[in-house]
């Protein structure tokens, strides 16, 4: 509740503290239309190689703001003046404290204070004066109503990147990289030093879409196969002559690489079936989210289940989630006969109680609401490990997998990287659509696959 003039007393005071996080500069950069690099993380602001992360001297005198505003003298109360003499930066990741003091009381509801931001070690960011009209009537402020804020930013693909790029470039044999992005995708996991790209296809082809990108071909491999079919044969063979340890599908029909893969001669079949996982990072989501199979098989039954169940846990932990918490997904969270997905969910649960699914906690059958928001399980009365914390979601037939994976992509802002897991190397199997980010997270999640396998 605000302070109205009368209340107010010589010395009286009031603070609060925050993190100073990279999103709150994200926000201030978008909010007041300063982009200065200093000051936006991830960049170098002064040329050293090094990204800076300073909060912007206006966001530390922000926070005084919020005192006055929110405090003393609190709702209702407007700025006068305010004189700021600013001392030292701050860095995203510590925790800064404003003080307030009642100095002055003036005519007219004028009240004169002191202000101070420091660090919570108390080194001193800036000092100076306010004046501010008190409020005329007292006012609650209730902060639930304010509109909040989602920044759209991806975390969870930029760290794995920065894990797997001191891993050693594993070489990736590129079916048809012969469209601009495609072979874009490939070079940027080439520049980022995570695949060492043998591109395979029709050598004008690639090199038209070379030169449409700018793209220096000359420190990469091409091996000439012009027909998609033979390019893709020509790359199971290489996984085979130990030339390769993964493929990435360029543009080519989908048919056509697995088909080759998929060979019962030849082929790089494993012992369980392939299947696609999209690992995507969904702004606002604290970990990275799996789903599965929304790219291969169709209408699975219970063993493919089983098989795509286990290889999106394989994935999850070579890419450094321990004891992933795996959700079956269906309609309703109850068993329900005539719904035959909850008869797998509720099989599959079991299968994993027995050891035959290792390596993740797996529960299920479970709505998408109680999967991934603990609030939403509560309510139902679910009581589970898995239940409003799912990390990994395994959809009901690759209809609904395809439907939420877009969804997440095209409404929730997703980034989603991709690959087929159950042969005998991963298959990076991007889509036409992803950008830039999505094609090297892809790349990403196949180095940290062929480290934690090697």
């Amino acid at each position: 509740m605000s302070s109205v003039f009368d209340d107010l007393e010589i010395g009286a005071t009031a603070e609060t503290s925050r993190l100073c996080r990279e999103e709150d500069l994200i926000v201030f950069a978008n909010a007041s239309g300063n982009f200065n690099p200093l000051t936006v993380p991830d960049q170098d602001g002064d040329g050293d190689g090094v990204p800076e992360a300073v909060a912007p001297a206006m966001w530390v005198a922000s926070l005084i703001s919020s005192v006055l505003g929110n405090k003393l003298p609190g709702p209702g109360m407007r700025y006068r003046a305010q004189s700021l003499f600013f001392r030292a930066p701050v860095l995203a990741g510590e925790t800064v404290v404003a003080r307030v003091k009642v100095l002055e009381k003036k005519a007219d509801r004028v009240v004169r204070l002191e202000t101070i931001v420091e660090t919570q070690g108390g080194r001193r960011l800036l000092d100076g004066e306010a004046e501010v009209i008190a409020p005329e009537t007292r006012i609650m402020l209730d902060a639930a109503n304010v509109p909040g804020l989602l920044v759209q930013r991806h975390v969870h693909f930029e760290r794995m990147i920065l894990r797997a790029e001191p891993l050693p470039p594993f070489p990736t044999a590129v079916v048809a990289p012969e469209e601009p992005d495609a072979l874009a995708g490939a070079i940027l996991g080439a520049e980022h030093t995570l695949i060492t790209p043998l591109l395979i296809g029709d050598p004008d082809r690639i090199a038209a879409a070379a030169a449409e990108k700018g793209i220096d071909l000359a420190p990469y491999e091409i091996i000439a196969e012009p027909h998609h079919k033979a390019a893709a044969a020509c790359a199971v063979r290489l996984v085979h002559e130990g030339r390769a340890k993964a493929i990435m599908k360029g543009h080519l029909h989908t048919d056509v690489l697995l088909s080759a893969i998929l060979k019962k001669d030849g082929g790089l079949r494993g012992t369980r079936r392939l299947s696609h996982v999209f690992v995507m990072d969904v702004p606002g989501l604290d970990h990275p989210l799996f789903i599965s199979d929304a790219a291969i098989n169709i209408a699975p039954d219970l063993k493919t289940k089983a098989d795509i169940t286990q290889n999106a846990i394989d994935l999850a932990l070579a890419i450094g989630v321990t004891m992933p918490k795996v959700g079956i997904l269906s309609a309703v969270e109850t068993v329900n006969p005539a719904i035959p997905s909850t008869l797998d969910a509720a099989i599959l649960s079991k299968m994993a109680e027995r050891g035959q699914i290792t390596g993740g906690l797996v529960d299920g059958p479970l709505a998408m609401d109680n999967a991934v928001d603990l609030a939403a399980a509560r309510t139902k009365g679910i009581i589970s490990k898995v239940a409003g914390q799912a990390d990994i979601l395994i959809v009901p037939n690759m209809e609904a997998g395809n439907m939420l994976a877009k969804q997440l992509t095209y409404l929730a802002h997703a980034d989603a990287g991709g690959i087929v897991m159950g042969a005998q190397c991963p298959v990076i199997l991007n889509s036409r659509a992803d950008n830039d980010k999505a094609r090297l997270a892809s790349c990403a999640i196949a180095a940290l696959l062929v480290g934690a396998t090697a």
